[in-house]
């Protein structure tokens, strides 16, 4: 039986309709009359409170990550809308399904530059996947509808509602919520193309040193099982981008690490002498491929990807496969015979125990006394901490350590801001982790510099009681800029060092335990109260301030051109190591 309500209320049946757990968001007044529908719907719609609009939208795309689920996000208008703009691109530059929903002045004063007006859609479209504004309460259930659809098919990505107030308060006739599942000239799903797959297997089973390179869309498609057993059936090692680390286990046999400028060296060194590539779900983002005219010379790229203006834009492939990965491997798999490629692991098996007695053995050694190093510390969380942990960084060094590491068990277990690079990502996106797999322990690196970007959000884990496991690794420095300021510009620290408050003081105001660990010998202890208590628990790590990341590949250099420390190259030959 139809009825009349008010396109508030619309929004929220239609929320409710979509399955949504969550909401994360922060009140403002063009928003109101939505908030004030809310109020009545608080028992199957939870609603975060962030203590920033940013926050809010992080902890969205935290939520979307761990769980694959569309993050929902509804912030005011202006400075409210404005505030989403960064959490908005870093969504869309790393593939993570949310709908934002904006109050909007009201329709009769827009382009008046009325109170808090913004045109918020020409200010996101470069940056969203889809925008429309509301201009009649009649559209919300199949905007709605559309938004969801579009926001979490295909590449998935960030979803743009602009809801004037007068449409939040109009009434319309209820008729009721239908899910979209078409869309006439949206292919959400491309089929992949029988011949190419047949021609991919041909190329794969007829390779002598066969590599897999795994994106984040293998994660997306839910295709780890199928690229896993291609890669046991065709013996082929596997590298994964930063986003795509979790496709694997961290010790499973055939997963050799990281591509890119602190990838591990193995997959970075074998991508210049494979001689096939299957490159499942990612876009050759700059840090991974280095210097594009010498990337992957002798070999034939065989490029597996949902979103068919990343093929060909940075890589010319041999190969193109328009496809869902998970489609894409399916079809692919049985048709990869049983094979053996016992020179070509040896080679990676080469370089994977000269990065571990050469880099790694000492980064992860006890410091002797004083500060430590970021390795050290990370490697023995990682050891102490449940397997099925989810590991949330910031950006910088931190970050990096972090997922060089941190061991992986499980599929989405590593939530990190990628494309974009977004200092402040991680407190709010473990918060928003620890809300979507609330069984799961989640574990937060971060730096002193990114924390402070967002730190307001521990008021939310406080209002929550949530139980999240923080590890500030503190140098008292900008620490990513200051390696790049020591490597390429003389060593003049230019604003690159803090002065940094009493974190554990801090963390205590909003009633969080924490600690400062002051060197090596006091670490186990601390990581272990830390994973004993049941309560967000705050570790303030006191780590060496010439502490660097390594190895690295330099801007502009081949991706086999590694610096294995400030001085030292690795030497390419390969066969003498």
């Amino acid at each position: 039986m139809e009825e009349k309500i008010t396109g508030g209320e619309a929004l929220m049946r239609c929320l409710e309709n979509e399955g949504i757990e969550f909401i994360f968001g922060y009140p403002g007044g063009t928003i109101m009359p939505v908030y004030d529908k809310l109020y009545d719907h608080l028992d199957k719609l939870k609603h975060i409170l962030t203590r920033h609009e940013q926050g809010a939208i992080h902890a969205a795309e935290g939520y979307a990550r761990a769980t694959g689920k569309t993050g929902v996000v509804i912030a005011t208008s202006g400075p409210g809308a404005t505030n989403l703009v960064t959490g908005i691109a870093d969504a869309r530059m790393d593939s993570t399904p949310l709908v934002v929903i904006a109050g909007q002045v009201g329709t009769n004063v827009l382009g008046n530059d009325a109170f808090q007006e913004t045109d918020f859609i020409d200010i996101t479209n470069p940056v969203s996947k889809w925008g429309i504004q509301v201009r009649s309460a009649e559209e919300i259930p199949d905007v709605i509808s559309r938004a969801f659809f579009i926001a979490n098919t295909g590449r998935p990505g960030p979803v743009i509602i602009d809801l004037p107030r007068n449409v939040q308060v109009e009434l319309m006739q209820w008729k009721g919520y239908k899910k979209c599942n078409f869309i006439r000239s949206y292919i959400e799903r491309p089929v992949p193309d029988a011949t190419e797959i047949a021609l991919a297997a041909e190329l794969l089973n007829s390779a002598e040193r066969p590599m897999i390179m795994a994106g984040h869309g293998v994660t997306i498609a839910g295709a780890e099982r199928e690229l896993g057993e291609i890669a046991e059936k065709g013996d082929i090692p596997v590298a994964a981008t930063l986003h795509g680390l979790s496709v694997l286990p961290s010790n499973h046999p055939y997963h050799k690490g990281m591509l890119g400028m602190h990838g591990n060296i193995a997959p970075n060194v074998a991508t210049n002498k494979a001689d096939v590539i299957l490159a499942v779900g990612l876009r050759f983002d700059d840090r991974v491929v280095g210097k594009v005219s010498e990337f992957a010379p002798n070999a034939k790229i065989i490029h597996i990807d949902v979103d068919a203006s990343e093929i060909g834009r940075a890589i010319n492939p041999y190969l193109t496969i328009h496809a869902d990965a998970y489609d894409a491997l399916h079809a692919l798999l049985p048709k990869i015979k049983v094979n053996q490629h016992p020179e070509w692991i040896k080679f990676f098996t080469r370089l994977e125990r000269f990065e571990q007695d050469n880099v790694i053995s000492s980064q992860r050694s006890k410091t002797a006394e004083g500060p430590m190093k970021m390795a050290e510390v990370v490697n023995k969380v990682s050891e102490k901490i449940d397997a099925d942990a989810i590991l949330v960084t910031d950006v910088g060094q931190n970050q990096m350590n972090a997922v060089r590491n941190f061991k992986i068990s499980s599929p989405r277990s590593v939530i990190t801001s990628g494309g974009l690079g977004t200092m402040g990502f991680g407190l709010p996106a473990a918060i928003g982790a620890k809300f979507g797999r609330p069984q799961r322990p989640v574990c937060l690196f971060c730096g002193d510099g990114g924390f402070q970007m967002t730190e307001q959000e521990l008021g939310t884990i406080l209002e929550y009681g949530l139980n999240i496991k923080i590890v500030i690794l503190n140098n008292n420095y900008l620490g990513n800029v200051k390696q790049w300021q020591k490597l390429f510009f003389k060593a003049r620290y230019s604003q690159t060092p803090l002065v940094n408050p009493d974190f554990v003081t801090l963390a205590k105001a909003y009633g969080i335990e924490g600690e400062d660990v002051a060197d090596s010998n006091s670490l186990d202890g601390a990581i272990e109260r830390m994973l004993k208590s049941e309560h967000t628990y705050l570790l303030n790590v006191n780590i060496d301030s010439e502490d660097m990341i390594f190895p690295m590949i330099c801007p502009g250099d081949p991706i086999d051109k590694i610096m294995l420390n400030e001085t030292e190259y690795l030497d390419l030959n390969i066969e003498a190591l």
